[in-house]
């Protein structure tokens, strides 16, 4: 058994105070046991304008932001998923939304640059054009970890289910899925999603969510969650700031799959 945990934040414009908010989150999920704690996504910044994210951007390797997530996970001996934050991208107008895994150690381990863009159009007033000002990745990442083969993916990804099916061919065992969902969009499919992505591919999902009001005049969901490859919710928080902390059990979900071998039923397979 281990144990795991999702922040939920409610991100402003400014740095050095989300910075304080999640270092006080990972010590209080450090202190439920958890060994592997996932920040939620745009954890540093929630800006006025998106293109503060573009200023505040860093190389890949160095800056603030980096050194505080590997400072913290050093701290608390945990493993860090760290939400999303802005790396440097292939043009200087844009950047890449990074979500990096640090070890107890300190040590980066990881890297999954979101792949799929949010450019929607919710309701009459509310539009999001991430292309505007972020490069999309391209690549799958899953890891070992000490709760094992863990697969990352980012907010809008789970609307699509081949991205999931690719970590699964990599042996993806638990999903980390940092976000930060609209209120429309969360009220209508954020349970409906997190749990169909854990039931369809037997694994846990760690849901680790933005909620709340921001200074931009935004509104997201929340409702950060730890599902269980049988789709239970093992542990929720609907509303505000707060971790989420639950037991995981690899071995009983094995064991599911070998007893219930859906996987091994699949007849298409991503090429």
């Amino acid at each position: 058994m281990s144990r795991v945990a999702s922040i939920q934040m409610a991100s402003s414009p400014k740095v050095g105070a989300n910075l304080l908010e999640a270092e006080r989150l990972i010590a209080r999920a450090s202190e439920t046991g958890a060994e592997l704690v996932v920040l939620p996504e745009n954890f540093a910044i929630m800006g006025m304008t998106e293109q503060e994210k573009v200023a505040i951007r860093e190389p890949d390797g160095e800056g603030p932001m980096q050194n505080f997530l590997a400072q913290q996970a050093r701290q608390n001996g945990v493993w860090l998923v760290g939400g999303t934050l802005p790396l440097e991208a292939s043009v200087p107008d844009k950047v890449r939304a990074a979500c990096l895994v640090y070890d107890a150690a300190g040590e980066r381990v990881a890297r999954y640059d979101k792949m799929h863009l949010f450019d929607v159009q919710v309701g009459d007033e509310e539009r999001y054009v991430e292309s505007e000002t972020i490069e999309p990745g391209d690549r799958v990442v899953v890891i070992d970890s000490p709760v094992g083969r863990l697969g990352l993916a980012v907010c809008y990804d789970l609307r699509f289910p081949e991205l999931f099916r690719a970590m699964l061919d990599q042996g993806a065992e638990v999903l980390a899925v940092p976000s930060a969902f609209t209120a429309v969009t969360g009220k209508a499919h954020w349970e409906l999603l997190v749990r169909t992505r854990a039931l369809e591919n037997l694994c846990y999902v760690i849901a680790a969510a933005q909620g709340g009001y921001h200074v931009n005049g935004r509104e997201t969901f929340g409702d950060s969650m730890v599902v269980d490859p049988w789709g239970n919710v093992l542990d929720r928080l609907p509303r505000g700031t707060g971790v989420v902390s639950a037991a995981i059990d690899i071995e009983q979900l094995r064991t599911t799959r070998r007893n219930f071998p859906s996987l091994d039923h699949r007849r298409l397979h991503c090429s």
